[in-house]
């Protein structure tokens, strides 16, 4: 399947109910094995730490600070409807929060699946 931009949508295994899907166009974005943690929060409330994700597009890196202190993060976006959905941890610059980098924040407000 094809997003209409150019880039294939890939359909993950839905067999037994534990994907994570785009509330605004349906899209496959993550399986429920791939959480990390569930007690995680954005502007929008909970949201969930992901290992994986798929069909996302990842926008420009910029440093926030965060509760947790400053990071090095990119916006992800839905790669069929464009929605912002969450962010990646690019760099975090606390020894602490280094298990973020390369994983994935998910907003549940933006979410449908697995609950």
């Amino acid at each position: 399947m094809d997003c209409g931009r150019g880039t294939p949508i890939l359909e993950l295994d839905d067999a037994h109910g534990n994907v994570y899907r785009c509330k605004h166009c349906r899209t496959h974005l993550a399986l429920a094995d791939d959480i990390v943690s569930k007690d995680f929060y954005c502007k929008d409330g909970k949201a969930y730490l992901f290992d994986k994700v798929v069909n996302v597009s990842v926008g420009e890196k910029e440093d926030r600070m965060m509760l947790t202190g400053m990071h090095t993060v990119s916006d992800i976006f839905c790669v069929r409807c464009a929605v912002i959905l969450g962010w990646k941890y690019e760099v975090a610059f606390e020894r602490t929060q280094k298990y973020k980098e390369g994983k994935f924040i998910l907003s549940r407000d933006q979410l449908l699946g697995p609950e």
